[in-house]
């Protein structure tokens, strides 16, 4: 489809659904309602998003530009108001994004992939002067560039075929065993996870609860690494990283332009929701569930 048909499609969907996973309530109890419908600006959120846009500033100077005929009260607003229109509707996304999880899309919830990835706050040469986040970020390592970092992990749960289904943000000290508890409560079945999985008291812990998590040997070269590895298990575990790709290459998730938790955890659950709309779109298709690309010509 076209731009023009993905953002029409988009809109359609979300001005659907809004009723239904807020339940009719209203939003507002007193002041003036906005000349933005709310279901406007989180499709130009989703939308921009979807585009590579990491700023707010860029996705609402894009759309007052070039699609100011789709949403002709953009014209009468300001910049400033639209943000903070869209910051206050954090909650709204996470209704959307779990009404989206549980009530229409299909997946497999016995088998799940658990991960995480780091979230830089700044600069590591800055951290000792950065006042973002202060009393909340962390430092941490950073497995993949084998380096330390200043701020959060993204601690998430994937189902198959590769639905986000959990997401936690926790700071960058915290280490994945302890988050896999509360990623995993309330699931059952298969879940895989990387080297940094393998405790074996939370293993035993988690097979109390109908959960079989499994994970590779923590020294890949000791001896008994060959007993715990899997290439057919790998493959799969590896649909994480696919997502991470996405999430960090196209919505530019590691970019933390926000100042506090409250406009970060919006921008997350932004990326969330434009991912998690993507997936449908695609099943619905019946086409490759994670190629995000073929939606737009």
């Amino acid at each position: 489809m076209s731009l023009d048909d993905f953002i029409i499609t988009c809109f359609c969907l979300i001005d659907e659904m809004l009723p239904v996973a807020t339940k009719g309530k209203r939003l507002r109890q007193r002041g003036p309602m906005p000349k933005l419908a709310d279901s406007e600006v989180i499709t130009m959120e989703l939308v921009g998003t979807y585009l590579g846009l990491s700023q707010d500033q860029e996705v609402f100077d894009y759309f007052h530009r070039h699609y100011a005929h789709f949403f002709p009260e953009i014209a009468r607003v300001a910049r400033t108001t639209w943000l903070r229109q869209a910051a206050n509707l954090w909650a709204v996304k996470e209704l959307l994004w779990c009404w989206l999880r549980d009530e229409v899309i299909s997946y497999d919830a016995s088998l799940s992939i658990v991960d995480s990835v780091p979230l830089p706050v700044c600069r590591f040469a800055r951290a000792p002067w950065c006042v973002r986040f202060r009393g909340v970020a962390s430092y941490g390592k950073d497995h993949a560039d084998r380096q330390t970092f200043y701020g959060f992990r993204v601690h998430a749960q994937l189902s198959w075929p590769g639905l986000l289904t959990r997401v936690f943000l926790a700071p960058a000290n915290e280490a994945d065993g302890e988050i896999a508890p509360i990623l995993l409560e309330g699931t059952t079945g298969v879940a895989l996870g990387d080297r940094n999985y393998w405790l074996p008291d939370l293993q035993a812990f988690l097979r109390t609860k109908g959960i079989v998590l499994q994970a590779p040997f923590r020294k890949a070269h000791s001896p008994q690494a060959a007993a715990y590895q899997s290439p057919v298990l790998g493959r799969v575990r590896y649909l994480i990283d696919t997502v991470f790709g996405q999430l960090t290459d196209r919505c530019q998730m590691k970019r933390v332009w926000a100042r506090d938790v409250w406009h970060l955890c919006n921008r997350l659950l932004r990326c969330l929701l434009m991912h998690t709309v993507c997936f449908f779109f695609n099943q619905q298709d019946a086409a490759p569930y994670l190629q995000f690309d073929r939606l737009v010509a």
